[in-house]
């Protein structure tokens, strides 16, 4: 009888994100009785920390914030000696994987552009490498960290891109650069379980109006400080709804002050991070994504699914998902087009026919199966050679 293929993937924490939800998919999906899984964090923390099966080897390097002290100065000492910790493995990362790791792997595979160096720093110089890209190499904000991106990308012995779109851009961008053997994998979508959760309760919107949702890290690059301010214009100018965000993050504090700068606390609501988001997408009248940059977001396939009229800026993957007009609506990165585009859903209800009516076709766009059939004969091929 064969031996199992021992698979390692490694990745920094379990934050709700469409990455982390990849992750997942895999963990769970991924051939049992041909793969020996084990999945290493640098951070055990994250709402979605605990959602690991039961069957994936769980290796935590660290402790999460969750378990540290409410006590501040505790709290503030805990940190430091992580961060403290953090650093010396990373230098030292023969030692860390000493500690941690209790066996050789075949395949070692990093889920992000942030995983790649301890994939390629692995102490176990016989195994074969995998990286997963998910980015747009253009996007300003990851411009500090490209040169090093560029010199990792050809030390893989495989590489994966979220999205058509990720990889097309990298190639136009960086001709020269030296592509490891390459393909290009969407995100795996459990339509089934996006449909159950999405019936387990109604949100009450408390509203008469129309109401947009939106799932997301309040970051930056996630527009969500655009959408505030085109929120406030629509409102004085008539066009009456509610937005509600999902999601939490380092802007939160910034946003919750633009919020009360434009007096609109009771008509833009930020609920946090959920577990269950589903039930408000599904709810809702829209879903809106006004996001400066994407990979290919899983929660954009995840509202076709639930059938929902989707406005979206042209980013990342996006547009191999949303048709304009078709089954959704695309909009540059701009403050006019989101204004535009939202104004268009409140008014224009033949649009929103339309598009509902061909939303009820979603679910063709998806097949799972052949994802993660693609994903094992990487694995597998890796292995043999």
């Amino acid at each position: 009888m064969n031996r199992k293929i021992n698979v390692l993937f490694r990745h920094r924490s379990m934050e709700m994100g469409g990455v982390e939800k990849v992750i997942l998919s895999l963990l769970e999906n991924l051939n049992k009785d041909k793969f020996d899984i084990s999945f290493l964090v640098s951070l055990y923390q994250g709402e979605l920390r605990n959602q690991i099966p039961k069957y994936v080897r769980y290796l935590k390097m660290n402790s999460g914030r969750e378990d540290f002290s409410k006590n501040p100065v505790l709290h503030k000492i805990q940190l430091v000696l992580r961060n403290l910790k953090i650093r010396f493995f990373d230098r030292f990362q023969k030692i860390s994987d000493r500690f941690y790791l209790d066996k050789e792997y075949d395949i070692e595979i990093a889920s992000t552009y942030a995983d790649f160096a301890p994939v390629l720093n692995s102490s176990n110089r016989k195994s074969k490498k995998i990286g997963w890209f998910h980015s747009d190499i253009t996007f300003p904000k990851l411009q500090p960290a490209v040169p090093q991106i560029l010199n990792q990308i050809p030390q893989f012995d495989y590489f994966i891109f979220g999205s058509q779109q990720t990889k097309d851009i990298l190639t136009k961008t960086y001709p020269d650069l030296e592509l490891p053997e390459n393909q290009v994998i969407l995100n795996a979508i459990p339509i089934d379980e996006v449909k159950q959760k999405a019936a387990e309760f109604v949100p009450d919107f408390a509203t008469a109006d129309p109401v947009f949702v939106a799932v997301g890290r309040l970051h930056s690059r996630k527009g969500f400080r655009k959408l505030t301010e085109v929120h406030s214009e629509l409102i004085k100018d008539g066009f009456l709804h509610k937005i509600f965000i999902i999601g939490d993050g380092e802007e939160k504090e910034n946003l919750e002050n633009l919020i009360n700068d434009l007096n609109v606390e009771k008509s833009f609501i930020l609920l946090g991070s959920l577990l269950n988001p589903y039930p408000y997408v599904k709810n809702a009248d829209f879903f809106i994504m006004p996001s400066e940059s994407e990979g290919w977001p899983l929660i954009v396939a995840e509202a076709l699914i639930l059938q929902k009229p989707i406005l979206a800026t042209a980013v990342g993957g996006i547009p191999e998902m949303i048709e304009h007009k078709e089954n959704g609506y695309l909009i540059n990165y701009d403050s006019q087009e989101i204004y535009n585009g939202m104004k268009e859903f409140l008014t224009n209800k033949d649009l929103i026919q339309h598009l509902g009516k061909n939303l009820e076709k979603a679910e063709d766009l998806f097949d799972n199966q052949k994802i993660f059939d693609a994903v094992e004969q990487i694995i597998t091929n890796l292995a043999k050679n």
